[in-house]
Formats: C-alpha cells, sequence, structure tokens
C-alpha cells in the first residue's frame, strides 16, 4: 500500500493510504482549497493527484468481480511477465526450488540489502529532488541546497534549508532517511 503526504501550502495536513488522505482532505477543507493542496508520494517524492469525487465507492456499489487466473490468489500470488534471455532461464532451471523460488530469493536478498546500498541512496536522493523540486523551488538557497543534496553533503543541505518551514524540512529529511 502506498503512504502519501498531503500539504496545505507549507503545513502537512495529511499522512497514510491514499483513500484516507482524500477524506481527510474533503472533510477539512473547502473545494476552493483542494487546488492549493499538494500530496506527494512517499517513497518517490512524486505529485499524487486525488480525485476528490471519489474518495470512497457509493455504498450501493457491487463489489468488482473476482479475477481468476493462473498463480494462488489465495495467498497473494498474481502472475505477472517476467522476459530473460535463453541462459537465465537455463540457469534459473537448474536452482533448488525451480525458477520461482530462485527468483523470490533473488527479490528478497535484493531487498535486504543494506541502506547504504549506492542505488537505495541514489533513490532516496531522487525523491527528495522531486518534492524540492516541486514544492521549493521559490526558497531561499534552493539551487545550492540541491548541489548539496547531490554532492550528500547533509551538513550543507540542513544549513541551507533551515529558514525553510518546518514540515518542509522533516518531510524532506524523510524522504532522505526512506
Amino acid at each position: 500500500m502506498t503512504s502519501i503526504t498531503a500539504f496545505f501550502e507549507d503545513r502537512i495536513v495529511a499522512r497514510g493510504e491514499r483513500g484516507a488522505v482524500t477524506r481527510a482532505i474533503e472533510e477539512g477543507y473547502a473545494p476552493a482549497d483542494h487546488v492549493r493542496i499538494r500530496v506527494y508520494e512517499d517513497a518517490t517524492g512524486r505529485v499524487v493527484d486525488l480525485d476528490y469525487w471519489d474518495a470512497a465507492p457509493p455504498a450501493s456499489a457491487p463489489p468488482p468481480p473476482e479475477k481468476r487466473g493462473r498463480g494462488r490468489p489465495r495467498l497473494g500470488v498474481t502472475p505477472r511477465e517476467v522476459t530473460l534471455l535463453p541462459r537465465h532461464w537455463d540457469w534459473l532451471g537448474v536452482q533448488p526450488g525451480g525458477a520461482s523460488a530462485a527468483l523470490r530469493r533473488l527479490v528478497e536478498a535484493a531487498a535486504k540489502a543494506p541502506a547504504g546500498d549506492a542505488a537505495a541512496i541514489r533513490a532516496r536522493r531522487d525523491a527528495a529532488y522531486r518534492f524540492m523540486s516541486d514544492h521549493c523551488g521559490d526558497r531561499p538557497g534552493y539551487e545550492e541546497a540541491l548541489r548539496a543534496l547531490y554532492r550528500g553533503d547533509d551538513a550543507r543541505l540542513a544549513e541551507l534549508t533551515a529558514a525553510w518551514p518546518e514540515d518542509v524540512r522533516a518531510y524532506l529529511g524523510a524522504l532522505l532517511a526512506g
């Protein structure tokens, strides 16, 4: 489930799952204020558009039809397509438990990689950049703060953003922490 954070100007007004955040905004703000609310995906820093008219399905709406397909849906297993070269399939085929088990082990090992991993650091910086470029572009020290962000100079970044609103700094810190 994707977590999101909503800002009204420079103040965090809601956090959590998409439906809950949408309902909180609908209940707490007039429709005219909805355009002044910016919502960001916590994992990526990307802007999220909310549909304030469809926050919750009508009570009389029938449940969606159950899909039947391959996999083990009761266990949460859904089929996906993976494209590999023949030599990859050959290697996977001789692994203990077969191709699916080997792929699961590889994914689990990659997900448990240390937080200091270069790809994880880059992803956190990119998320912070997306948020900063959308929300902080007119703030004092913005361009130098971006340079500090990509140099990995946390002390300089903190110094340059010290005058920014507290919620903006806190969210930026949360994005960088992962």
